[in-house]
């Protein structure tokens, strides 16, 4: 099950890893505080069950559910909401009343409850990105083709692209800031969740060796692009999930594309260098990068295990750590997660080891499948 859904884990981590692990002293002197369950119960119903219920339910979507929860979670979490790195009004003044023993109580009483009964999520059906990526990327396969490898002189392939740099490129068309052609035509249908998933299957395609182009010489262009490899990467192959790769591209568009720098694109950086270039420098710079050997710029068919195998570390069932404050997830309901993931990613909710996890570069296709994923498994 860890393998199916793409970014399950990174977005795992971004609701687990939330709050910042208490020190060893405070972990002591909570656990000497007895709680008590019974007055836990009564404050929950003077103040919490019409959002959580008795039950711990939530009442409606975007309101998590408190029951068999972490106990040490909850109180962080409190404490979060009252010190204001969680945004919620009627919660931060809630917790501005209450005493340290209603919050130890509460947190308490609601740990102390069963799982919530979810439906089964045997029927459930997963966002997954790649296979998303793949069934959309039917329609791009006549000019592009099928696996990204692109056969018609002028048009681009996209096999092994940078994933940020492929969504701002759709955005660009899509804006018509870019010269545009009938294909793109389909760009107006397409989500972000949809371009986040072309370019993970697209950066997940490997890149055809292409051979040597009818325009310009390689050998030529080889010195000529000593400055390209400060962001494009030696011989072309970026490093950067924003900068797209250059090795391997046809040559045709190569040279349509930097001549636009010089006009039409906006970029300074790249306008002041290709403003000197010649023609003929430009077509011997695309001969090189064309000659050179490409290579994926992510793995989409293992990602998710491999991002999975990370967030374990805070939310695996076997976890027992008493400094650890991540919570449970299963079962979890699908729009609190959804709209906690985004805190984090926006830095509405303050973590460090949340926000470190968040740089890749599809952050809402992963908030989707993890929160579809999560909240239709069996809660433990």
């Amino acid at each position: 099950m860890r393998h199916l859904v793409l970014g399950v884990v990174l977005s795992v981590a971004l609701v687990g890893c939330s709050d910042k692990q208490e020190s060893t002293t405070k972990a002591s002197s909570e656990k000497q505080a007895t709680a008590d369950v019974g007055a836990g119960k009564a404050f929950a119903e003077r103040e919490c069950k019409g959002c959580h219920g008795l039950n711990g339910a939530g009442a409606a979507p975007a309101i998590p559910h408190l029951a068999a929860q972490h106990e040490r979670y909850l109180l962080a979490s409190i404490k979060a909401y009252g010190e204001g790195k969680r945004t919620h009004a009627a919660l931060k003044q809630m917790v501005e009343h209450m005493s340290e023993a209603d919050a130890r109580n509460v947190a308490a009483y609601y740990a102390s409850l069963p799982p919530v009964a979810t439906a089964s999520g045997k029927d459930a059906q997963a966002f997954l990105p790649y296979e998303n990526g793949k069934r959309l990327a039917a329609a791009c396969a006549k000019c592009h083709g099928e696996d990204g490898n692109s056969k018609i002189p002028g048009t681009p392939g996209l096999a092994g692209q940078q994933p940020r740099y492929f969504v701002v490129a759709l955005q660009e068309y899509l804006h018509r800031e870019r010269k545009t052609n009938p294909m793109h035509a389909l760009l107006p249908r397409l989500s972000r969740l949809d371009m986040e998933s072309l370019a993970l299957y697209f950066a997940s395609q490997t890149p055809a060796q292409r051979a040597a182009p009818s325009i310009g010489n390689p050998a030529a262009g080889e010195p000529l692009t000593a400055v390209c490899g400060g962001c494009h990467g030696f011989q072309g192959v970026s490093p950067d999930a924003a900068t797209p790769s250059l090795a391997g591209q046809d040559a045709r568009y190569l040279v349509n594309a930097i001549k636009a720098y010089r006009k039409t694109r906006e970029h300074e950086g790249m306008r002041r260098f290709v403003v000197h270039l010649s023609d003929k420098d430009i077509d011997n710079i695309a001969a090189f990068y064309a000659v050179q050997k490409s290579r994926p710029a992510d793995r989409g068919q293992t990602f998710v295990q491999e991002l999975t195998d990370k967030c374990e570390r805070c939310h695996g069932a076997g976890v027992v750590n008493p400094a650890m404050v991540a919570p449970k997830i299963n079962a979890q309901d699908r729009d609190y997660l959804i709209m906690a993931l985004r805190a984090y990613r926006d830095g509405k909710r303050e973590s460090t080891t949340m926000h470190s996890m968040m740089g890749l570069p599809y952050s809402d296709s992963i908030i989707e499948s993890f929160a579809s994923f999560y909240a239709n498994q069996p809660a433990k």
